[in-house]
């Protein structure tokens, strides 16, 4: 769990820093928005990189996680600026399994 929530923060300060000042800055909240969509993603998709879960529980929770973002992104945005970051967050928890399917252990922590 420590772990996750560290991947969390780095993937969310990563990416915030690299959308602020490198890629174009859309408003400082909205590119805070956006890395923590990252980093959420990352976090989660480690935390879930685990054999006590089950196909269907990752896929739920990730789900779940998903919804929440559109809906914090919703409150604080709109509904088209709050779409992109399930689109970030689906490619990075994507991303995260792919790499990890080419490991032998079938698993990024062993």
């Amino acid at each position: 769990m420590k772990r996750a929530l560290l991947y969390l923060t780095g993937g969310t300060a990563v990416s915030f820093l690299l959308n602020y000042f490198l890629l174009g800055s859309q408003g400082w909240e909205l590119d805070l928005y956006y890395g923590f969509a990252f980093g959420s993603a990352w976090g989660m998709a480690y935390f879930l990189d685990d054999p006590k879960f089950t196909l269907p529980q990752k896929l739920g929770i990730s789900f779940l996680g998903m919804g929440l973002l559109v809906l914090i992104g919703f409150l604080l945005f709109g509904l088209e600026l709050a779409v992109p970051s399930v689109i970030k967050f689906s490619m990075v928890f994507v991303a995260y399994y792919l790499i990890a399917s080419f490991k032998p252990s079938k698993s990024l922590r062993n």
